[in-house]
């Protein structure tokens, strides 16, 4: 049984920084992309950035530049860094396993990032 578990989000100033962290248990991490959502308050939940395997990534268009996606295998972690957030940025961060040959998904339980002065 694949369990995610995700920490590090809180409240913070416009043009802060957070890093929220996501931690594997219950399977291979290596056969899993593993990625960030993230949903507002009345808004679908959309990819935030996402990391495979061979290390390469994906980030949302809003996110390029600010935030980095990265994972540390040895940990079964994935951490994405939020820098220069903006109050836009506010939102539950859900961590994502999707397994690269089922497809089969699997969800944290989410991270409230609060970005407000």
């Amino acid at each position: 049984q694949v369990q995610l578990v995700e920490s590090g989000g809180g409240l913070v100033q416009p043009g802060g920084s957070l890093s929220l962290s996501c931690v594997m248990s219950g399977s291979i991490f290596s056969a899993y992309a593993m990625g960030w959502y993230r949903q507002a308050p009345g808004k679908q939940r959309d990819l935030v950035a996402r990391i495979y395997s061979s290390s390469s990534a994906d980030y949302a268009d809003s996110v390029k530049g600010r935030f980095t996606i990265s994972k540390d295998n040895a940990k079964r972690t994935v951490i994405l860094q939020l820098n220069s957030l903006k109050p836009e940025d506010t939102a539950v961060y859900y961590c994502n396993a999707q397994h690269k040959f089922t497809g089969n998904d699997y969800w944290g339980q989410g991270t409230q990032v609060t970005v407000s002065s």
